[in-house]
């Protein structure tokens, strides 16, 4: 009876260790299987790009920011209007047969030109042109904005995912260790708290799997939000690459980072307004004309130089450029801010680069010691000298150090494009994405002279804005 009890003891000792074995091989050959039709982490930067419907708002407020241009130029040249005025008197003074009611019907054409206006005109012109630039400089800050979220939304998608298969890949090796230590206690080598113990990871097990399972479901909704479709597979990323110091990168992003030199082209437009408002103490000269006729046809014609300008307004005019000082001081202190913000930014996405690259390598040796654990304590339960309980915690020390190399490595990536963003280099352009960019210039080009509907400048701008619509 002795001899057939160790034989079953053996037996069960031997079905523990095959399927431990064949758990861990499970779980080691679906962590490293690769996504079938995985997509790349630039078709998600060019589909993100293409569909932002945050890149096609801002560049509607550059076309109305080129707008200002020409509404500032049309400023300097002649103004023309047309009017068709009638009336009728009644004379009650009038005696038969003189007529008591008179009728008056006349048709004039007016122009005026401003001659001399103090320079206010030309720098409304070259302020609106700083409005331009500053605003050209806040598209491509939004750029920035949608491709880093693009390049999280993507390796976040790649993560759960991962992560949902850790806990598949877990749950199954729990359940057949769950097995095994069943078998083991049938055969009088366990206790029933061993078999319990393994119930119990069990059931949390499968909790962290749906847990993970509800994270994914969220990733892939931030994903279609952010690049515009349906995640088909996010595949392997590579880091991109980072090669300045953190000082070069610091000095570059104070020179280079949109935010930066939009804050500059918005001082420069304060510097114009205070300008432009000083302008208004000075005199001005227009010039006049009108020709008319009348219901008898008779011709009138007239033309004529105006000269003038302030005497006395309350004092508005001093308030108005004291307040235009004030905007400028604000947007010089904003300026200073923005510069420390982004070198924020550049530092604080370099210490999360190197914090995920040191992870990346420590969880390559937690991993290398946590398989050599796991390996030995199941070893030693199968000789009788290990619990359940101790196997199941070497696997999840395991897991664990699985899951911080996913997480690091996903980390990682998302970093240095962060560093990228931070230094106002991650662009369509600089990562040469096969994508047609929008072309801040040729709106410009068509508005700045100011064309007339009919003209042939504003026939082209017809077209080019009938087209957006379609888009």
């Amino acid at each position: 009876m002795l001899g057939g009890m160790t034989e079953d003891i053996t037996e069960g000792t031997r079905m523990f260790k095959r399927s431990a074995m064949a758990g861990l091989a499970m779980m080691m050959t679906l962590v490293a299987a690769p996504v079938a039709k995985a997509e790349t982490l630039a078709d998600a930067l060019v589909a993100a790009y293409t569909n932002s419907g945050l890149l096609d708002q801002n560049r509607a407020l550059l076309r109305a920011a080129d707008e200002g241009v020409a509404q500032s130029v049309a400023a300097t040249l002649p103004v023309i209007n047309w009017s068709i005025s009638t009336s009728r008197s009644f004379n009650s003074a009038a005696t038969p047969p003189m007529s008591r009611t008179t009728n008056s019907t006349t048709a004039r054409v007016a122009g005026s030109l401003a001659i001399y206006d103090g320079g206010a005109n030309r720098l409304a012109i070259e302020g609106q042109k700083e409005l331009v630039l500053s605003t050209r400089q806040s598209l491509r800050s939004v750029e920035q904005d949608v491709l880093l979220r693009a390049v999280q939304a993507y390796m976040n998608v790649r993560r759960e995912r991962e992560f949902v298969q850790l806990r598949q890949n877990n749950l199954s090796l729990i359940t057949q260790e769950l097995q095994a230590a069943r078998d083991r206690f049938e055969v009088g080598e366990v206790t029933r708290t061993d078999v319990s113990l393994a119930e119990a990871r069990l059931a949390g097990s499968q909790s962290l799997l749906a847990a993970a399972q509800g994270s994914l479901t969220t990733a892939i909704e931030e994903y279609r939000a952010a690049v515009g479709v349906a995640p088909s597979g996010p595949g392997a990323a590579s880091p991109a690459p980072v090669s300045q110091s953190l000082d070069e990168a610091k000095a570059f992003a104070v020179r280079n980072h949109p935010s930066v030199l939009e804050a500059q082209h918005s001082v420069a437009a304060a510097e114009l307004n205070i300008q432009r408002g000083e302008a208004a103490l000075k005199p001005n000269l227009s010039l006049e004309t009108s020709v008319g006729v009348n219901q008898d046809f008779d011709e009138s014609a007239q033309i004529g130089l105006t000269f003038g300008g302030p005497i006395y307004r309350g004092g508005a005019i001093s308030s108005q450029i004291r307040q235009l000082q004030a905007n400028r001081d604000a947007s010089r202190a904003g300026l200073h801010l923005t510069r420390i913000g982004v070198e924020q930014q550049v530092g604080n996405a370099y210490s999360a680069l190197q914090v995920a690259r040191a992870s990346a390598s420590a969880s390559d040796q937690q991993i290398s010691a946590a398989r050599i654990a796991f390996e030995g304590v199941r070893e030693e339960a199968t000789l009788g000298s290990r619990t359940t309980l101790d196997v199941l915690n070497a696997e999840q020390e395991l897991l664990d150090a699985q899951a911080n190399r996913i997480a690091a490595e996903v980390d990682e990536v998302i970093a240095s494009y962060a560093v990228l963003a931070a230094m106002g280099l991650l662009t369509a352009d600089h990562l040469r994405l096969p994508v047609q960019q929008y072309d801040v210039n040729a709106y410009y080009n068509l508005v700045q002279g100011a064309p007339t509907a009919r003209s042939a400048q504003g026939q082209a701008l017809d077209r080019v804005l009938e087209a957006l619509g379609r888009e």
